[in-house]
């Protein structure tokens, strides 16, 4: 099982901004959609965005709406995580993977995160 991993992770201050990626071949994602989810230390696993290849189709988690973007390269193969206005509670392992469109549940689960830490 293929698992996807995430890219672009890094520290940045609060209001700043970081850009995520993750590759995935068009072989792994035929009916399904691409999607990022997020998990502090201690806390529950948090699905934040989704596109739907198709037809571009998005779904955002109301945590991160109007400062998040995710994008798809189909040149590139990659979908991307557009961060803006970050805060000190974005701060944690980012993660991307194929998964249903109609929930957040992973096709082949979440692969290798990207850390992500947000200073005041």
């Amino acid at each position: 099982q293929v698992q996807l991993a995430a890219s672009g992770g890094g520290s940045v201050q609060a209001g700043g901004s970081l850009r995520l990626s993750c590759a995935a071949s068009p072989s792994l994602y035929v009916l399904f959609c691409l999607g990022w989810s997020r998990q502090a230390p201690g806390k529950s696993r948090e699905g934040i965005a989704r596109i739907y290849p198709s037809g571009g189709s998005t779904t955002y988690a109301d945590s991160v709406k109007g400062r998040f973007t995710i994008s798809q390269d189909k040149a590139k193969n990659t979908f991307d995580l557009q961060m803006n206005g970050l805060k000190t509670e974005d701060s944690a392992m980012y993660y991307c993977a194929v998964v249903y469109c109609d929930n957040w549940v992973p096709k082949t689960g979440w692969g290798q995160g990207t850390q992500v830490t947000v200073s005041s």
